[in-house]
């Protein structure tokens, strides 16, 4: 790395500010834990993972020196010790998204209230209520595939699938969808990432993505 491109002195200090912030988080939400698969635990420690791998890459990056710490990623980390044959199983699915063009997300809600008289828009809600318009007249696989047309830019996304001991009774986990999961019970994941295809470049020998699409990855828990 070029001296222009080093971290500087600051930004290493906050990076190492919020590794202590985390590890406060972390331990204020083991202490006041409620069950074993409690999701602020489990959201608290990849909170602290994020920022202990930031602080170790800005470290490196300025001083070239590194820490103690060891960062389980998807491929080295949870077991799974579930079943191998499931009776049930629980998707879960995440894809987070910037709004790039809020007129053209607004005017895409617009359409639909047009033709769908059920459908309203309080145009006080802005984008925040436009989506609740798409959302309620699109399948996400579709918004997904058409997000530019909705004024819309994908960021990461990753889909789980965790076993379960039986399906669930209706209305059992809304109150909590995803609170649910015990990491070790997933079964297999795969990640849609553009840092991905910043990995790939220094390899040099995997097809890159077509038209700047995030890469995807399959991830299976050992």
């Amino acid at each position: 790395m070029s001296d222009a491109a080093l971290p500087t002195v600051a930004e290493v200090r906050a990076a190492a500010e919020a590794v202590k912030a985390a590890l406060d988080r972390h331990l204020a939400a083991v202490e006041s834990r409620i069950g074993d698969d409690d999701p602020d635990v489990y959201a608290a420690f990849n909170e602290l993972a994020a920022a202990a791998e930031e602080y170790d890459e800005l470290l490196y990056d300025r001083y070239d020196e590194v820490t103690p710490f060891e960062i389980p990623t998807p491929e080295d980390g949870l077991p799974y010790t579930g079943p191998a044959e499931p009776a049930a199983f629980s998707v879960l699915i995440r894809r987070d998204y910037a709004v790039v063009e809020p007129a053209r997300l607004i005017a895409q809600a617009e359409r639909v209230v047009a033709h769908d008289r059920e459908a309203e828009l309080d145009h006080d809600g802005g984008t925040a209520d436009a989506l609740g318009v798409l959302f309620g007249e699109y399948e996400p696989d579709e918004i997904a595939s058409r997000a530019k047309d909705f004024g819309l830019e994908e960021g990461d996304s990753t889909l789980w699938i965790a076993a379960s001991e039986e399906v669930a009774e209706p209305g059992d986990w809304l109150g909590s969808p995803f609170g649910h999961i015990d990491p070790q019970d997933v079964m297999h994941r795969f990640d849609v990432s553009s840092v991905f295809d910043e990995e790939d470049e220094g390899e040099g020998d995997e097809e890159e993505a077509g038209d700047g699409a995030p890469a995807e990855r399959g991830l299976t828990p050992a």
